[in-house]
C-alpha cells in the first residue's frame, strides 16, 4: 500500500496547475533636480513622472542606480546602487494588494533611514531622499503587474501535449487507487 499511495503523490504533484508568473518590482535611486535643459525621463519612470513633477516640483529625474527583481513567494531581498548611495529593499510577505518592504537607505556604509512600508502593486512607492547638492534623492519602488499578468497567461495555456500528459497521469491515478482498493 505505501508505493502506491507514493505513486499518488508524485502524479498528484506533476498535475498540479502552473504557479502564477512572479511579479517583477523595479527599485531606483533617482536624482531630482531642476536644471535650465532637463534630460528627457528615463524609459523606467515615464509612466510616474508627471506624478513625480507635482509631487516635487523638480523638472529633470536621472536614474543613479537601479535594481529589478522578480518576486516569487515575496520573500526575496535585493539592492538598487549607486556610486555613494544604496537602497536595500527586504520583502518579508505578500498580500493580495502588495508586499510588505523593509527599506534601508545607506550612504556608502552609514545606514540614513530604515523603515517597513507596504510596497503596492497599483500604485510606485516613492520616498523622498536626503537633499543632495541643489537637488533630492528619490527612492522609487514600481511593481510591474502587466509585465506579470502578460506572463501569467502565458504560462496558463497548455499546449496539446501537456494537457495529454495531464489526463494521461490522472487516468494512471485512477487505475492506481482501484487497484489499492479492497
Amino acid at each position: 500500500m505505501p508505493l502506491p499511495m507514493a505513486a499518488i503523490l508524485m502524479i498528484a504533484a506533476v498535475a498540479l496547475p502552473p504557479v502564477q508568473a512572479a511579479e517583477k518590482v523595479w527599485s531606483g535611486l533617482v536624482m531630482a533636480e531642476n536644471v535650465e535643459k532637463p534630460a528627457p525621463v528615463p524609459d523606467s519612470l515615464q509612466p510616474i513622472q508627471k506624478t513625480l513633477v507635482s509631487l516635487f516640483g523638480y523638472n529633470q529625474f536621472e536614474v543613479i542606480g537601479e535594481s529589478e527583481k522578480s518576486l516569487n513567494t515575496g520573500q526575496e531581498d535585493w539592492l538598487a546602487t549607486s556610486k555613494y548611495f544604496s537602497l536595500n529593499v527586504d520583502a518579508s510577505g505578500a498580500t493580495e494588494s502588495g508586499y510588505e518592504v523593509n527599506l534601508k537607505l545607506y550612504q556608502e556604509k552609514q545606514l540614513l533611514l530604515e523603515t517597513n512600508t507596504k510596497l503596492s502593486k497599483q500604485s510606485p512607492l516613492v520616498i523622498k531622499g536626503p537633499q543632495i547638492g541643489s537637488g533630492q534623492l528619490l527612492l522609487v519602488l514600481i511593481v510591474d503587474s502587466e509585465g506579470a499578468k502578460k506572463e501569467a497567461t502565458h504560462t496558463r495555456h497548455r499546449t496539446h501535449r501537456e494537457s495529454n500528459g495531464l489526463v494521461s497521469a490522472w487516468h494512471h491515478l485512477k487505475r492506481i487507487v482501484r487497484r489499492g482498493l479492497p
